[in-house]
């Protein structure tokens, strides 16, 4: 028997963005730009590539950016519609297919990743969902990494996935680390994760990144966690403690990661989408080279 397709993806996006202020004093962290898309919108796309027709978004109370730009902009459609700008207009009405929905929940609090995921719950009830955040745009050719992640899940029978990178071993104090047994070249069963373990520490150098296929057990998980580090209810506590029912799987992705959660980040996927724009790709290529 087949698990069901992945149809909810929650996007935690109430983070004050505060390695970009001044700019994220009026602009959520979400909606700085790589090229002429903001992230929200790549995290979107996987998302409905992966099959979502459900799209939880879990925010604060302030902001409003990301419920404003998948709305209908009445007015500016009708001017570039009234103009015959149609390509335009094509861009504009494209932001979310028409079969897709999006659903704004409130995190009254900042209590941390898990405490987010746990806000979805009403929205997403008891089937398995998919978590993105938007801060790591992963870039492939082919398929989508939460749709790679997607597939594999049914194919182990609704198993948890978790996206995994190597990471430098002096950086492993910045992400939950996993110590996982080979199953294939992509894939390995997750023995034991750690939230941001010091280098002399980490059971290993494969870091968790922001892609996760979940089955609905993990809402219960993530009630009976306590604070963990940095005293917020963390994800990756709610995962060792499912370690101890079920299979859970490290996957590393077919696809490029950019941590735009930093200036640098942001500053790689942006020149790296313009390498791929066949309008600007050679005048970028002359000025990174000219640098």
């Amino acid at each position: 028997m087949s698990s069901p397709r992945l149809r909810k993806v929650v996007f935690p996006v109430a983070g004050l963005g505060t390695r970009f202020l001044p700019a994220t004093k009026v602009v959520a962290k979400e909606m700085l730009p790589v090229l002429d898309r903001p992230l929200i919108q790549y995290a979107v796309d996987e998302a409905v590539d992966a099959g979502a027709d459900t799209l939880v978004f879990v925010t604060n109370r302030y902001k409003h950016a990301i419920a404003d730009y998948f709305d209908k902009a009445y007015e500016l459609e009708s001017k570039l519609a009234e103009a015959g700008k149609t390509e335009l207009l094509a861009m504009v009405q494209g932001t979310l297919p028409p079969h897709v929905r999006c659903v704004f929940v409130t995190q009254p609090e900042a209590r941390g990743l898990g405490h987010a995921v746990l806000c979805a719950r009403p929205v997403v009830g008891d089937e398995p969902f998919g978590v993105i955040l938007p801060d790591d745009l992963i870039w492939n050719e082919g398929p989508g990494a939460l749709r790679q992640m997607s597939e594999l899940s049914q194919r182990e029978n609704g198993a948890g996935i978790i996206a995994v990178e190597e990471v430098p071993h002096d950086q492993t104090d910045k992400y939950g680390i996993v110590d996982a047994t080979a199953l294939s070249e992509r894939a390995a069963k997750i023995n034991l994760v750690v939230e941001k373990p010091k280098p002399d520490v980490a059971p290993s150098n494969l870091a968790i990144v922001g892609r996760y296929v979940l089955p609905a057990r993990i809402f219960g998980l993530l009630e009976s966690t306590q604070p963990g580090a940095g005293g917020e209810i963390q994800l990756t506590d709610a995962i060792e403690a499912l370690l101890a029912e079920r299979s859970v799987l490290a996957y590393r992705f077919a696809g490029t990661r950019f941590d735009c959660g930093n200036k640098l980040g942001l500053v790689k996927a942006t020149l790296h989408m313009a390498l791929q724009d066949p309008q600007i790709a050679a005048a970028t290529r002359e000025f990174v080279g000219g640098l």
